[in-house]
């Protein structure tokens, strides 16, 4: 553990080498375990660092929640672990604030990789018929009908938080229209992977806009793979994690 704004922070670390820090997606049943298939590998070539970020696994809960207080607890574990020069690799969320780093922390990244990134709810492939305006949170006990055993799940973690201050945090995080300022693509200057699956839930098109945007950034694309990259693709991404870095 580590006190990060009076919160314990939990983190994980494997291997030895340049520093890469992995972070997690969004979400109560979302922790260092979205890794697991790939920890392995990586560590192998890698300083791993894996921190369950604020609210998730086994670190505190805060009260509010939003990708610059992410980013935030992110940059400051950096610091706090005297990380000097390294690289990042987010997925979903952590994606997300992975890129907000790019921004932020030129200073201690050299690259990252954005796996399932998105900036606002206008990136996500909506379902036939829905408009974007007409998409709100779920309610907290339809959420709770559709998501018992994760919540079984978050209910047994240390230290003790509850989930719906958790959930009704990440809904008001999520549902935004925008995350970030679009000027944050323009004043990335290291080298950034944009990645997603071509079954994602994030557009190709809102992925391609990124990469336009964020210059000499790359764009890849997994076969037959959903926003779950990790899960369904670990020794692909692995491999194109490692390929990037070098």
């Amino acid at each position: 553990y580590i006190i990060i704004n009076n919160r314990k922070i939990y983190y994980e670390e494997y291997g030895q080498g340049t520093p890469l820090l992995l972070l997690s997606g969004g979400g109560i049943n979302r922790s260092i375990r979205d890794f697991g298939k790939c920890i392995a590998e990586l560590s192998k070539h890698y300083r791993v660092i894996a921190p369950d970020t604020p609210g998730q696994g086994q670190s505190e809960q805060t009260d509010t929640l939003s990708y610059g207080l992410l980013t935030d607890f992110m940059s400051q574990l950096i610091d706090s672990l005297k990380i000097d020069s390294g690289y990042v690799m987010g997925w979903s969320d952590g994606a997300i604030v992975s890129l907000l780093l790019a921004d932020k922390r030129a200073d201690k990244i050299k690259k990252v990789i954005a796996a399932g990134a998105n900036n606002g709810m206008r990136g996500f492939v909506m379902p036939e018929g829905f408009a974007l305006d007409s998409v709100k949170p779920p309610t907290l006990e339809y959420w709770a009908s559709m998501n018992q055993k994760d919540i079984e799940w978050y209910n047994t973690l240390l230290p003790k938080k509850d989930w719906k201050i958790a959930v009704n945090n990440m809904n008001k995080m999520v549902y935004a229209k925008e995350y970030f300022s679009t000027s944050v693509y323009n004043s990335i200057h290291i080298p950034v992977m944009i990645v997603l699956g071509d079954e994602d839930m994030i557009s190709i098109e809102h992925g391609l806009e990124m990469h336009r945007l964020i210059k000499n950034s790359q764009f890849c694309v997994l076969p037959n793979t959903t926003h779950e990259v990790f899960a369904e693709k670990p020794d692909l991404i692995s491999r194109i994690a490692i390929d990037f870095f070098r």
